[in-house]
């Protein structure tokens, strides 16, 4: 049985950061995925998903300026949009191969299981590890209704040779809203069915209402309260079904359905029980330090830990603190404060820090800087109607507690906010400083 000081589970953000440092510190490592290596953010997720967006933006910007100075219609050609997405993705796998070469790392493929507390079997292959570290990600929750089998999945849509006509979104989250917009500015029919009372539960209810006109004119159907009970297929497509209280159930045609009704921890096949790694209330029961509290050998980093929000960078920051842990004992904790989150729909929409209704929850006496803010010239020079802010500042002290921007240039100068709330800085800082004109940034001293 060959032996590793460590045993890496997943092969994304997480995996690469542990990898690199534990290795640097000369720890013998292993990592596996069933997967090409490289993991949701490059090849599923954040990167390829931005790249489609560049060609959005584009085509929004040239909607706004007609009549502006600007002449002549533009369109996506989805085949050359996805080609240009597949330069960056297309190299990924293999360049985490030879990555992990360089650097002493035997990389297996296939899918991991526990066999004991510090054993592992990969591809019909014996391990045995003094630590093992989870990283796999996460999935999408299964829906639980009759048709589930004709659902895809994000992944399935990010790698859609042609766009289909009719699209439907189950759920109203991140992807609901970035997807719908993409496919909508790419000529589909798109409609979201969402069974909550808003879209984008994540972000400020004022910030959302302000970003819905943008839906209404890229003439997406949004369907709030929406529950969807089951999908058949039918002989020219897809129907969605959905029950709405008080109103009339829903039958919705789709030559597509996607679904983006959330993700959880990707653990089933690792056999946990196996491991002696114990979950609570679906989450691996974990300490402070990250570390599985029946199984002291064991940790876990980014969605699979499912501790702080489900965010890339976040990742890479629980896999610091993991191997910080690994090389110096279990001492370091994770800091999730002033962790930006940013929905790319165009115009974006972010938020960093406590909510109104959070700060408000915990008895904190502020006060809220808001404005829709259309006129001021960010917005005017790129003809653009949406565009606000909700600052919340705490009254003795004057720290940011909160912001959240929708708009152009959101999801930059949320990461200024971000910077505030992590590191203490206060309004009168801030406003203190002086910013590039006329830029994104520049406008956050009236924001406050």
């Amino acid at each position: 049985m060959d032996s590793y000081d460590l045993i890496v589970i997943g092969s994304g953000t997480a995996a690469q950061v542990a990898v690199a440092k534990v290795r640097a510190a000369g720890w013998s490592v292993a990592v596996m995925d069933h997967r090409p290596f490289g993991g949701t953010c490059a090849l599923r997720g954040c990167d390829p998903k931005k790249m489609l967006v560049s060609g959005e933006e584009a085509i929004d910007a040239a909607r706004r300026m007609a009549g502006h100075g600007v002449e002549g219609a533009l369109g996506i050609d989805w085949p050359g949009l996805m080609a240009f997405k597949r330069t960056f993705t297309d190299p990924i796998p293999a360049k985490q191969e030879q990555r992990y070469a360089e650097l002493g790392v035997d990389a297996f493929h296939g899918l991991a299981r526990f066999t004991g507390p510090d054993a592992i079997e990969v591809d019909g292959r014996a391990l045995q590890a003094r630590h093992v570290l989870i990283a796999t990600g996460a999935r999408p929750v299964p829906l639980g209704i009759p048709g589930e089998e004709l659902v895809s999945t994000s992944d399935d849509f990010l790698e859609l040779p042609a766009l289909p006509r009719r699209i439907v979104l189950i759920g109203g989250g991140y992807v609901a809203a970035e997807f719908s917009h993409l496919a909508a500015r790419a000529g589909a029919e798109v409609a979201i069915l969402q069974r909550a009372p808003r879209l984008l539960p994540q972000f400020d209810p004022d910030l959302v209402g302000w970003l819905m006109p943008r839906f209404e004119e890229l003439r997406i159907a949004v369907e709030t309260g929406a529950t969807v009970t089951r999908v058949e297929r039918v002989q020219d497509g897809l129907i969605v079904h959905a029950t709405r209280p008080g109103a009339p159930d829903l039958a919705v045609p789709a030559d597509l359905v996607v679904h983006a009704a959330g993700r959880g921890s990707d653990l089933d096949a690792l056999d946990l029980a196996a491991g002696h790694v114990t979950v609570r209330d679906g989450r691996l029961h974990l300490n402070e330090h990250l570390q599985s509290v029946s199984n002291p050998r064991v940790y876990a980093a980014g969605d699979a830990a499912g501790v702080g929000p489900p965010l890339t960078p976040v990742s890479g920051h629980d896999a610091k603190v993991v191997a910080a842990n690994l090389l110096d004992g279990p001492s370091h904790t994770p800091d999730y404060r002033g962790v930006p989150s940013v929905a790319f729909t165009v115009p974006s929409i972010a938020a960093v820090g406590l909510s109104e209704d959070e700060a408000r929850r915990q008895g904190l006496k502020f006060r809220v800087n808001a404005a829709s803010t259309p006129n001021w010239f960010s917005a005017r020079r790129l003809a653009e109607r949406v565009y606000g802010h909700k600052v919340l500042i705490e009254e003795a002290t004057d720290r940011i507690l909160g912001a959240h921007l929708v708009g152009p240039h959101a999801e930059e100068v949320i990461n200024l906010f971000g910077l505030a709330i992590r590191h203490g800085l206060t309004a009168a800082n801030l406003r203190s400083t002086m910013f590039a004109y006329p830029t994104g940034a520049s406008d956050l001293g009236y924001m406050l």
